[in-house]
């Protein structure tokens, strides 16, 4: 068995911002060229950018693995690519095991149903079987706190407890390589806390985990080694503990910066 859970080989991603045709004559010819050519890769078209550009890491089995850079850097677009979500443009990937992502955790809601059907709905969407679901049905439940209301349909409840729901499903899938996008800041500072709890339980049972969050302080907790991205490039990999003050110290302003290496000097 590989010891290598996830791999991104020189990935690529473009989006394009928008397609306006002002005639028949313009439209023709892009509809033409998107049936019987690939776009080339090139920033020929203003409207087209690229959200990531030659990413390439990997993550060995077990390990705890962060992603940070500031709104807009492709953290998100390159867990939804690990995810299948999206395709890449171009590039290739490898996931070894049996993948959940905590990304939208309530993405496979219906309104309509109560909490409980939306259950078993969001769990076999993640890739439990009703057996596995089930089978922890009483965790679950027991889990969002929110167990007096579980039979209530989901579109009377407060965001709060939307998104207790939505995580307490996710947390109990149980994978093999799990991708969480900022999702333990859910809930009341009590649920949060049971989140962090859960997600320390996934790290000791071995599961390979892709973390991205905003909160610094829990990626340097969570994760040992980490990849900074900036305009959807690479940046730097290696070691939390010196990828985490590199981030900061380009975060900041020309001056801050200078005032930065002063004290660190001093």
């Amino acid at each position: 068995m590989s010891e290598v859970a996830v791999q991104m080989e020189h990935v690529y991603k473009k989006f394009r911002k928008g397609e306006v045709y002002n005639s028949l004559r313009d439209l023709l010819p892009a509809l033409t060229g998107k049936m019987f050519r690939q776009q080339e890769l090139q920033a020929s078209d203003k409207r087209e950018f690229w959200a990531l550009q030659d990413l390439s890491f990997e993550v060995r089995r077990g390990e705890s693995f962060g992603i940070i850079g500031h709104n807009g850097a492709g953290k998100s677009t390159a867990l939804k690519i690990l995810s299948r979500i999206m395709k890449p443009t171009k590039g290739s990937m490898v996931i070894n095991g049996r993948l959940s992502a905590l990304i939208e955790v309530t993405a496979g809601f219906h309104h309509d149903l109560t909490g409980r059907e939306n259950i078993f709905l969001n769990g076999t969407i993640l890739g439990m079987t009703k057996r596995e679901i089930e089978s922890k049905l009483d965790q679950i439940i027991a889990f969002s706190g929110i167990e007096e209301f579980i039979d209530t349909p989901v579109k009377r409840y407060s965001s709060g407890m939307y998104a207790r729901l939505g995580f307490s499903v996710a947390a109990h899938v149980d994978p093999e390589v799990l991708i969480v996008d900022e999702v333990l800041s859910v809930g009341d500072y009590v649920f949060q806390n049971k989140c962090v709890q859960r997600m320390k339980e996934v790290l000791a049972s071995g599961t390979t985990v892709l973390f991205v969050s905003h909160n610094l302080k829990t990626v340097a907790d969570f994760c040992k080694r980490c990849l900074l991205l900036e305009r959807g490039r690479v940046v730097m990999i290696g070691p939390s503990h010196e990828v985490i003050p590199a981030y900061v110290t380009r975060a900041l302003p020309a001056k801050g910066r200078a005032a930065h290496a002063t004290q660190a000097s001093i």
